[in-house]
């Protein structure tokens, strides 16, 4: 599967452009992980690009069958096991039977997932202004748990135990991903 091919087969099933926007990040963010942790970027890429494919179908019933039906769409196409294994490990402790992360890879996507929205909502305070948003302002916000409440800081901080990443050069890598394509995310 090509990046083309996975960005439309999440198009084709996703309308509601601030959640492609989130997906766009996270694939951002994967590339530039990938290049930190000598994976490979179009690998780690896709897995970003994909992860969250299916949510809008199944978010009814997403505690039971997210990812499990995107996975399904991608028996129609070559994808390697990693990626796959990512997009499932992804959900864990949200999805009923998500494995837990394993590899790099796996706890790369589980551990900027979040860290995505966090983000975003600092740059949304800042007018939309991405460019504005610094490693610093991100962690000014992080310690507020009313603000971004939805992005699991917990989560994000596994970023230190699970890849060797300093919380706050983990903030850098990912906001720096987001800032290179920020006209996609629908920043400045």
């Amino acid at each position: 599967m090509n990046r083309k091919q996975a960005l439309d087969l999440a198009r084709a099933h996703t309308k509601n452009e601030n959640l492609l926007r989130h997906m766009l990040a996270v694939e951002a963010a994967m590339r530039a992980l990938a290049d930190r942790l000598d994976g490979d970027p179009e690998a780690w890429g896709l897995a970003g690009l994909l992860h969250d494919a299916d949510y809008e179908e199944v978010k009814e019933t997403a505690k039971k069958d997210h990812t499990k039906v995107l996975l399904n769409w991608l028996e129609d196409y070559d994808v390697t096991p990693e990626v796959r294994s990512a997009i499932a490990a992804h959900a864990w402790q949200y999805v009923e039977g998500a494995p837990e992360p394993q590899t790099p890879m796996e706890w790369a996507l589980y551990t900027c997932d979040e860290l995505t929205g966090l983000i975003v909502a600092v740059a949304l305070v800042k007018g939309g202004n991405l460019s504005d948003v610094t490693v610093e302002s991100v962690m000014k916000k992080w310690n507020q748990k009313s603000f971004a409440a939805g992005a699991n800081r917990d989560q994000i901080v596994l970023c230190e135990e699970k890849l060797d990443i300093k919380l706050e050069d983990f903030v850098e890598i990912v906001l720096q991903a987001m800032q290179n394509i920020k006209n996609d995310l629908g920043l400045k």
